[in-house]
């Protein structure tokens, strides 16, 4: 991912205020650049590296920033940067694994106006849109919305509904996705490639709407987590080939390594159950109560169908927890 103070966008997708019924530059104020430091011996430290840089957006006047939570897992130090140039330390609060949000408590005081919370479900696909970055308008992209569908992960997450658009924002982590008044409506998450009929794929971004934060906001910011039992996870990453489940990965030391799941398999069913793409396994597992118990699983391994039990484990777990401040 590109550093924050790098790049600018082309001019030619930057948004541009008249195009836009509410004050575009006050909006965009309210996203600041995050980096945050990473211990090297931090669960997440190989496969997300340990100085991350992306976005945030701050949602209440007393600084409190959402962002997307893969930028602050495991974080010990986090630096906000704002409009104006300053750089503000701050804290995580917490990091939702089943919707992917995080949130950051600025540690100073930001006098900067938050970007309200507005209504995901209430934007349609090809809606205009803004795809705001730290920085202003210059890392910002003017965008539509391209699709709302289902979103599967390779490492055990779903979005029921990820909203998706174009042109892509360069540096997408934490990205606010502004809606047609002015509201704040998604975070950005990922960077995609869209297959078209007619010339080569096209960039776009996956955003998780902001509908899926608030039911959980308030147990957020007490509790650090949802007030939810936890998922079972398998601790595997997998991707779906030819209507099969291959497993391409494997978390180390996580539950489905020391169960002698093995970079190859193709995952046939779970509790009897058959599967074949991802949204499919990841549900079935999530369904058959928290993390802890043991998942049933048929794998297909050099010519051979094998029963296997998984012993699940709660993912956070495996994390550090934020440092207290």
């Amino acid at each position: 991912m590109p550093s924050v103070s790098d790049w600018k966008v082309p001019a030619s997708v930057q948004p541009k205020p008249a195009d836009y019924a509410y004050d575009l530059d006050a909006a965009l104020s309210a996203v600041v650049a995050v980096r945050a430091i990473i211990p090297s011996d931090a669960f997440t430290a190989d496969t997300l590296g340990t100085e991350r840089a992306g976005n945030g957006v701050l949602i209440r006047a007393d600084g409190l920033v959402l962002t997307i939570g893969y930028l602050v897992t495991e974080a010990e130090t986090i630096w906000l940067t704002l409009i104006d140039g300053r750089s503000v330390p701050g804290t995580v609060l917490a990091y939702d694994q089943t919707t992917g949000f995080g949130l950051i408590q600025a540690l100073a005081r930001l006098d900067l106006p938050a970007l309200p919370i507005g209504s995901s479900s209430a934007v349609s696909v090809g809606e205009r849109v803004v795809v705001g970055g730290a920085g202003g308008r210059q890392k910002s992209v003017a965008a539509r919305i391209v699709a709302k569908q289902e979103f599967a992960g390779y490492w055990e997450y779903v979005v029921d509904e990820a909203i998706f658009t174009a042109p892509s924002h360069p540096n997408w982590g934490g990205t606010a996705l502004i809606g047609p008044r002015g509201e704040l409506i998604g975070i950005g998450s990922l960077q995609l490639q869209e297959g078209r009929e007619q010339g080569p794929p096209g960039d776009i971004n996956m955003i998780v709407p902001i509908d899926l934060l608030q039911p959980i906001l308030d147990d957020l910011m007490t509790l650090g987590r949802p007030n939810a039992p936890p998922r079972p996870w398998l601790g595997l990453y997998a991707t779906a080939i030819e209507n099969r489940v291959v497993v391409v990965g494997l978390a180390k030391d996580g539950p489905a390594q020391k169960a002698d799941i093995r970079t190859g398999d193709v995952l046939l069913s779970v509790a009897g159950a058959e599967v074949r793409e991802l949204a499919g396994l990841y549900r079935k597992v999530w369904s058959l109560g928290a993390a802890g118990l043991e998942i049933p699983m048929s794998i297909y391994r050099d010519g051979k169908t094998i029963e296997t039990r998984i012993k699940s484990g709660d993912r956070s777990r495996f994390l550090k927890a934020p440092k207290l401040h």
